[in-house]
């Protein structure tokens, strides 16, 4: 049985838990991020940015650009296409916004983004990837932060990249990479191929960190005993449960523990969630943010229809005192929701959608891709 790392190093950064918030578009803001820090140690990452938004000072990137006042170790993720943008804004990141952490994000199967060259697809041209991995590393080493990269296994079961692009990541210095163990075809559905994750991990030197299918704290320490990982990335499974970070936390500190808080207990944490939106937004656009949040919190529990749209139309955090109060405080956690699965799913794909004769060559150093200023997206 593989012993459970006690925290992540990664460069001169050490993770007291080695736990990560995956960054989500519209979830992992100041605010959750802050929410979800508050219940254990670990590395909590702003949702993706655009280089090119930020180097072209763009007014919506940089909104999203919004650290919490106790927000000590500041992650972000980055998107690019291009190897000198992502240069660019690797040393705005470090110099103007003081991160500790920056992430790579080659992960993303919305096609909107694998259309243009972006996200998931872009690992099939190796050339390309480690060009704008070496200027983000070369940008990044004179403050002495970390470069990390996130990636999928591939753009379908045919055309597999993880394993170069561990490669490739260690080549260019990176301090580790994260896998997700889908392919871009299979967007979010089916189940993720952790044995892909102990394949990386057995590839390269350098940390690896596994993604995919983590529900409870006890998916997190199967996965590091099963593929030998540095340490975890969780998204989906912590929509509407901040709370498992805690269990997390106990569990790579040797402890068995399921928090299974009563719904006024998750009520408590939903007027805390919406608090501190409030706080960094202003109320109407707080509230307004988490009303996607509703379903997630209340799911399993019996909150009737009319209730849950109440609490998806708040415009105050009046409302929502008014209407928090009339769920039952006593009702147990539904158990029958551990272990499944949160968040979006859907089908898997067909064909993926890729820039036309983007398979002809694996190089792309002479691509010419066209990286939006505004993205959103996730891996």
């Amino acid at each position: 049985m593989t012993a459970l790392p006690s925290s992540l190093t990664l460069g001169r950064l050490r993770v007291d838990t080695p736990v990560v918030l995956a960054p989500m578009a519209g979830i992992t803001n100041a605010a959750y991020r802050r929410l979800c820090a508050e219940q254990g140690a670990g590395l909590y990452v702003c949702e993706m940015i655009t280089s090119r938004g930020l180097v072209e000072r763009d007014e919506t990137t940089l909104k999203m650009l919004v650290f919490d006042e106790l927000e000590t170790t500041r992650s972000v993720q980055l998107y690019g296409t291009d190897p000198v943008y992502v240069g660019k804004a690797a040393e705005i990141l470090c110099g103007e916004y003081g991160v500790a952490h920056i992430d790579l994000n080659f992960g993303c199967p919305v096609p909107k983004v694998t259309r243009k060259g972006g996200g998931g697809a872009l690992p099939w041209k190796r050339g390309l990837l480690g060009q704008i991995l070496e200027h983000a590393v070369a940008a990044a080493t004179p403050y002495g932060v970390p470069v990390t990269m996130k990636t999928r296994k591939g753009l379908d079961d045919d055309h597999l990249t993880y394993l170069d692009a561990g490669r490739i990541a260690q080549e260019a210095g990176c301090a580790a990479i994260a896998l997700h163990g889908r392919t871009v075809a299979q967007s979010y559905s089916g189940q993720a191929d952790w044995s892909s994750i102990a394949r990386l991990v057995e590839h390269v030197d350098i940390p690896v960190l596994g993604n995919g299918d983590i529900w409870e704290a006890a998916d997190a320490v199967r996965m590091v005993e099963e593929t030998g990982v540095a340490g975890v990335v969780v998204g989906r499974g912590c929509l509407g449960r901040p709370w498992l970070f805690r269990d997390l936390a106990a569990a790579f500190a040797g402890e068995v523990v399921a928090t299974l808080p009563t719904l006024g207990e998750v009520a408590a944490m939903m007027r805390r969630h919406a608090q501190l939106l409030c706080d960094h937004m202003g109320e109407q656009r707080g509230c307004k943010e988490f009303r996607k949040h509703v379903a997630w919190y209340l799911k399993g529990f019996a909150a009737g229809g009319d209730m849950r749209r109440s609490l998806a139309m708040v415009d105050t955090l009046a409302d929502l005192d008014r209407l928090l109060a009339d769920l039952d405080p006593d009702e147990p956690f539904p158990v029958h929701e551990l272990g499944t699965p949160r968040g979006r799913q859907g089908s898997p794909k067909s064909r993926v959608a890729l820039p036309e004769g983007w398979l002809d060559d694996m190089d792309g150093t002479d691509a010419q891709l066209r990286e939006d200023a505004f993205e959103t997206t996730g891996g």
